[in-house]
C-alpha cells in the first residue's frame, strides 16, 4: 500500500466497448456478448492548411473537418493530424495545449495525433526529438510517404505501417 498521496496511472479505455448480455444471463445463457461492436467514428481535424485530412478520411474513414472544429452533427471524437515538419508539429502542439487548456469546444474529445510524413525517408534528428515531445502528451500514430497520394490516387488498401491507424478508425470495415 501506498502513502503520501500518490496513486497509479488511469487507465483509459479507447473505442468501442460492447456492454451487450454476458454469460450466464437469461437474455444470453451461454454466450459472452451478442452484439458486435462498430467502428468508433472519428472527426479529422488539420491542424495547419495542407496537413492531409482529405485524403486521410477517403482512405480511413470519418468526417472531413478541415481546419474547423467539428459541428453538432460530426463525431465529436478528434483526430489532430500535421505533417512532420517543424511547422507542422509545432502546429499540433499547440493544438493540444490548446485542448488541454479546455479552449476546444466542449463535448469533443481528442483522442489521438496522426502525423503525415512531409517527405520520403526517416526524420532529422531535430524533428524526431518533437515527435517524441508530442508522443509524450498523447497517442501518436504515424502515416509514412505514399507517392500514390502525392499524385491523387487514395484508392488501394492503407499503407501497413498504419495497422494500428486502421484498428483505430475501423478502416479494415470500410467498402473498398
Amino acid at each position: 500500500m501506498q502513502t503520501g498521496g500518490r496513486r497509479g496511472p488511469e487507465i483509459w479505455l479507447r473505442g468501442p466497448v460492447d456492454d451487450g448480455p454476458r454469460a450466464g444471463t437469461p437474455a444470453a445463457p451461454g454466450r459472452v456478448s451478442s452484439i458486435p461492436a462498430s467502428p468508433r467514428r472519428f472527426s479529422w481535424v488539420a491542424t495547419h492548411g495542407g496537413a492531409g485530412v482529405t485524403t486521410l478520411t477517403a482512405v480511413y474513414g470519418g468526417q472531413d473537418c478541415g481546419r474547423d472544429w467539428p459541428g453538432p452533427q460530426d463525431p465529436p471524437s478528434v483526430l489532430f493530424v500535421a505533417r512532420t515538419h517543424a511547422a507542422g508539429l509545432a502546429s499540433v502542439l499547440r493544438a493540444v495545449e490548446m485542448f488541454r487548456r479546455g479552449a476546444a469546444p466542449t463535448g469533443l474529445d481528442l483522442d489521438a495525433v496522426v502525423l503525415v510524413a512531409d517527405a520520403p525517408g526517416r526524420l532529422p534528428r531535430e524533428l524526431a526529438a518533437y515527435v517524441k515531445a508530442i508522443e509524450s502528451v498523447i497517442d501518436v500514430y504515424r502515416v509514412p510517404w505514399v507517392p500514390a497520394w502525392r499524385l491523387g490516387d487514395p484508392s488501394g488498401e492503407p499503407p501497413r505501417e498504419t495497422e494500428a491507424l486502421v484498428r483505430l478508425t475501423g478502416a479494415d470495415r470500410l467498402p473498398r
